[in-house]
């Protein structure tokens, strides 16, 4: 005679009541079984596979867990399958604003999709970026480089060994998410060559950022449209310091309109110009890049070209987590998003000569 299967849950399962624990160690499916008064393989299919044990046994389970504060371990999980559930996100400089909406949209993304983003910060260094990323592959699904400073090489190399996907640049044979600088800096442009303006500078962003090529190939071409001078000016890092530390070399150059590679930057030009007696717009338009968060909270507040950094940042990890999934398609693609002129108070027409 055939004897009957093994229940999952013992004759008089033992009440879940409160355990205390030293806090030394977490709490392991042992203890969940031990609690729940099943044994310790039900436990493992109940938690990594809802829907293999009974209603009465996984609610059993679950309570137990919950009384425990039991939680899973991504890498114990991903022995078996390869897979953690976690995606990397480098960015060039944590304290720049620029990266909020990215790192939000990624999250949200994460989220979504029941991953967790793991974020490390480069310092604007390509040495780091490059040493962050290796060591981040080890333990992380696939990694997105928001502003990447390392070699095309570098990031090719990365690629092979695990999905990655790069903002606010292009890499040939890397899926990417570009803002199209096109559209914002033309319309940026037009509005200065309206405003009675000839000149106008591009005060430049970190010599190894690609991004910042590319906002000065659109502004040189957008003015040769226009018929305005452009000329180029270095900035010694993109920050706020950096901005007022190129106000001499703006105002020696004779433009009375400036477009930077971001924001910070032209938040510190306009603070320093204001406190050498320049008066904005009225003397000295300046345009900024991204509308970070704060744009509008200088005095005036500032004109910006918008990139729409969120929508940047869940794109990319879109592209990822689908790649990871096996829904994306086989040839890496560069997804473009559109950028816009936000009018403010820093630009305007021009009133006296400096």
């Amino acid at each position: 005679m055939t004897e009957p299967a093994k229940p999952d849950v013992a004759a008089t399962p033992a009440p879940v009541k409160k355990h205390a624990r030293d806090g030394k160690s977490s709490a392991t499916i042992y203890d969940i079984a031990k609690v729940a008064g099943v044994n310790p393989s039900t436990v493992s299919r109940a938690l990594s596979k809802p829907g293999r044990v009974s209603a009465k046994t996984q609610k059993l389970i679950e309570d137990a867990a919950a009384e425990l504060h039991y939680q899973v371990n991504p890498f114990a999980r991903a022995l078996p399958t390869g897979r953690t559930s976690t995606f990397g996100l480098i960015v060039a400089d944590i304290t720049n604003p620029t990266f909020f909406d990215i790192i939000r949209g990624a999250g949200a993304t994460a989220t979504a999709r029941d991953y967790t983003l793991v974020l490390a910060d480069s310092a604007e260094s390509a040495v780091t970026e490059l040493t962050t990323a290796r060591r981040m592959m080890a333990t992380v699904d696939g990694l997105i480089l928001a502003s990447p400073r390392m070699d095309d090489d570098d990031i090719r190399a990365l690629a092979r060994d695990k999905p990655v996907v790069v903002i606010n640049r292009e890499v040939d044979g890397v899926p990417c998410v570009v803002p199209d600088v096109n559209k914002g800096i033309s319309e940026a442009v037009r509005s200065l060559a309206a405003n009675g303006h000839k000149k106008v500078a591009y005060v430049a962003g970190p010599s190894q950022s690609w991004m910042s090529t590319q906002r000065w190939d659109g502004v040189r071409s957008a003015c040769e449209w226009s018929r305005l001078e452009a000329v180029r000016l270095e900035s010694s890092k993109p920050t706020v310091d950096g901005g007022r530390q190129s106000a001499r070399e703006v105002l020696a150059s004779g433009a009375t309109a400036v477009l930077t590679y971001n924001d910070l930057l032209a938040i510190g030009l306009m603070q320093e110009l204001q406190a050498a007696g320049l008066m904005v717009p009225d003397q000295i338009s300046i345009v900024g890049f991204d509308d970070i968060f704060g744009a509008d909270f200088t005095t005036p507040p500032l004109t910006t070209v918008r990139s729409p950094l969120g929508e940047c940042g869940s794109g990319a990890a879109t592209i990822l987590l689908d790649h990871l999934a096996g829904t994306g398609g086989e040839t890496p693609e560069t997804l473009r998003v559109e950028t816009e002129l936000v009018l403010r108070g820093s630009s305007g027409r021009l009133i006296a000569a400096k």
